[in-house]
């Protein structure tokens, strides 16, 4: 797999406290040896543990809960499951679950009547089948500062000026402003923008690998604003892939950058900081459109080789239940995906919640096709050669999707 998919997953698998996984263990609640369902909890091991045993008097079926590394569980699969040593039902990150089910790894499963949306439901379809329950939900915030900016910047006009103010002059780099910053070489950081324009990566809602759109007028439209920023604001290191994050995030814990777009795996970070900040949606973007980014998180899913999928569906239904989604959000603060619990999050106090759920609110589900896989390498290199001046926006976007329309045809 591409590095970039690599690092995304990271991202995704990341909750937004960013509690500390416990060391791999295995934790049985003991009932009937006959009905016994084996669970991969990875991220969500302690809040399960605290809650398993009212499962377990409701139905009657003994658990036995792994807290392994998440990607180690779901590589295995293909070994493990047929072996009989695999787990029944795994937690997995949205851009997971497309490629295990089409490929045999996890089956269809059933969901709960009016708990998701069309994009909840989205996320975990692949080739007309439902193949996992959604249970947390991420998406790309704004941070600001709040004792350089007395309420949030609500359009990117707002971040415009902030990028014309001298207080945020970059020292090393004359003409050169930090006052706003975005990774946006990376393609998964960049995508709202480019969505937000109009682009998309594939036709028919993301189903169709022949209709790649990251050359069409809008998205070039959108590349070429990121460019601006490129050429004219930012300083030379925001164009290293491998140092910007750190520069993005370090700038704003020094106090030097007023607002950025990041996740939310970045809070943990931020408050282990001075920096005073506050959360809030990514402000509508200069063509009076909402920034789009890939919506993300996880969903519960169930191995093909489970040794009794109807225990195993049970157990789907009973964990992305309201009650036990909000008892996942008071134990990890990870954003359910349930409706009704993601609705009483929103109206609570936690800002980054919220900010969250309205920036998911817009987010566009990411194409759960095999195909994907091509595109990072591409789209990365897309963002790169426009903002770098090595091509213009045209050039760029052309060549990512002759690159990428190559790939696809060589492995597909």
């Amino acid at each position: 797999m591409k590095k970039m998919l690599k690092w995304m997953k990271g991202l995704m698998a990341s909750s937004i406290a960013l509690v500390p996984l416990a060391t791999s263990m295995t934790s049985v609640v003991e009932v009937s040896a006959q009905e016994k369902l084996i669970i991969s909890a990875a991220g969500h091991y302690d809040y399960v543990m605290e809650n398993i045993d009212q499962f377990t008097e409701e139905t009657g079926i003994e658990v036995e809960v792994w807290d392994r590394d998440m990607f180690d569980v779901l590589d295995g699969l293909s070994l493990d499951g047929p072996a009989g040593t695999g787990a029944d039902v795994m937690i997995a990150p949205y851009d997971r679950v497309g490629s295990l089910g089409t490929s045999g790894q996890i089956q269809p499963v059933q969901l709960s009547e009016d708990i998701y949306d069309d994009t909840d439901i989205q996320q975990v379809t692949a080739e007309g089948q439902i193949f996992g329950a959604p249970t947390v939900i991420e998406s790309l915030v704004m941070y600001y500062n709040t004792d350089l900016l007395e309420e949030a910047p609500a359009t990117f006009e707002d971040l415009e000026a902030i990028a014309e103010d001298d207080q945020y002059a970059f020292e090393n780099e004359e003409g050169k402003n930090i006052g706003f910053l975005a990774n946006w070489i990376d393609f998964y950081m960049a995508y709202g923008l480019i969505s937000g324009y109009g682009g998309y990566v594939f036709g028919d809602e993301g189903t169709n690998p022949d209709d790649i759109g990251l050359n069409s007028p809008e998205a070039i439209e959108g590349i070429t604003y990121a460019t601006k920023w490129y050429q004219d604001v930012w300083p030379q290191g925001m164009l290293d892939k491998t140092s910007a994050p750190d520069f993005v995030k370090q700038s704003f814990m020094d106090g030097k950058t007023a607002a950025i777009i990041a996740g939310p795996w970045e809070a943990a970070s931020l408050n282990e900081s001075d920096v005073p900040y506050e959360v809030a949606k990514i402000p509508t973007l200069a063509n009076g459109e909402e920034y789009k980014p890939f919506g993300g998180g996880k969903a519960w899913t169930i191995s093909t080789y489970a040794k009794n999928t109807e225990n195993a569906q049970k157990f789907l239904d009973w964990v992305t239940s309201e009650e036990q989604q909000m008892a996942m959000y008071d134990r990890l603060n990870e954003v359910p995906a349930n409706q009704n619990a993601r609705k009483t999050v929103s109206e609570g106090d936690n800002a980054l919640a919220a900010a969250v759920i309205e920036v998911y609110n817009n987010a566009v589900p990411m194409p759960n096709i095999l195909e994907m896989a091509e595109v990072w390498t591409g789209a990365e290199s897309m963002m790169f050669d426009a903002a770098s001046g090595n091509k213009t926006p045209e050039e760029s976007a052309n060549d990512a999707v002759q690159l990428i329309s190559d790939s696809i045809a060589q492995k597909y």
